[in-house]
């Protein structure tokens, strides 16, 4: 289980201060998958790292009872002067997994060749997904966070990511934001949707699809103007 208690989250933008997440409170139960829908701006991906620990809250806190991936698809954590194998073993040995093992799995899945032992910086933005996403699947977590991962790659890598990362999730739950209705409908079975700071929970992710796409009908309101 992971909640939310009274979280807050403010940077310092141009013309002043942006409330990217405000005094939020919610839960997410064990072994669920809750989509996070929002328009760009909403702070999806800013929430994201704040459950992972990668961001800290301006106020509030984050309270979990199980392990928690850092967000898959994101790369920043990785050191652009060390090769994928480097930085593999490096996360290895950070979540206290066999370091052979993960760059086993890491090489077969991600397909990265002979980039594999490159410099992270040789990247580019869709080989270092790639990375991201191996590295944490084959890492046990209770939940995984997901972001837009499964929008990376040819259709054969989507259909491989999505068939692993449906592995895990028989035994993990999963926080995912995407764009995608299909992806969202394919692997959650619960949401939340965030505007203007604050959050709404749906058991139903068609209601929460609904609910997102009014949103999306009508121009951010003069707070989250003010804050972009």
């Amino acid at each position: 289980m992971i909640e939310l208690d009274r979280l807050t989250k403010t940077f310092w933008v141009k013309g002043g201060r942006k409330r990217v997440v405000d005094t939020l409170s919610a839960t997410f139960p064990t072994g669920a998958s809750v989509a996070l829908l929002g328009r760009n701006g909403a702070g999806k991906s800013t929430l994201l790292k704040l459950i992972a620990g990668t961001v800290r809250p301006t106020s509030g806190r984050v309270l979990s009872s199980g392990s928690i991936s850092y967000p898959v698809g994101f790369a920043g954590s990785f050191h652009p002067d060390m090769t994928g194998v480097q930085n593999t073993r490096f996360v290895a040995r950070l979540y206290g997994v066999d370091t052979d093992e993960l760059v086993a799995f890491v090489e077969d899945f991600a397909e990265l060749g002979a980039h594999f032992r490159m410099p992270l910086r040789t990247y580019s933005s869709g080989m270092r997904a790639r990375l991201s996403f191996g590295v944490s699947m084959g890492i046990p977590f209770d939940t995984y966070l997901v972001d837009e991962v499964t929008s990376v790659g040819d259709g054969a890598f989507r259909d491989k990511s999505v068939a692993v990362f449906d592995e895990r999730r028989r035994n993990a739950g999963a926080i995912v934001v995407s764009h995608s209705e299909f992806m969202v409908r394919r692997i959650c079975d619960m949401a939340m949707v965030l505007e203007n700071g604050k959050a709404t929970f749906y058991e139903d992710v068609d209601a929460a699809l609904e609910h997102h796409a009014e949103n999306l009908r009508h121009p951010p309101s003069h707070h989250e103007r003010s804050a972009a």
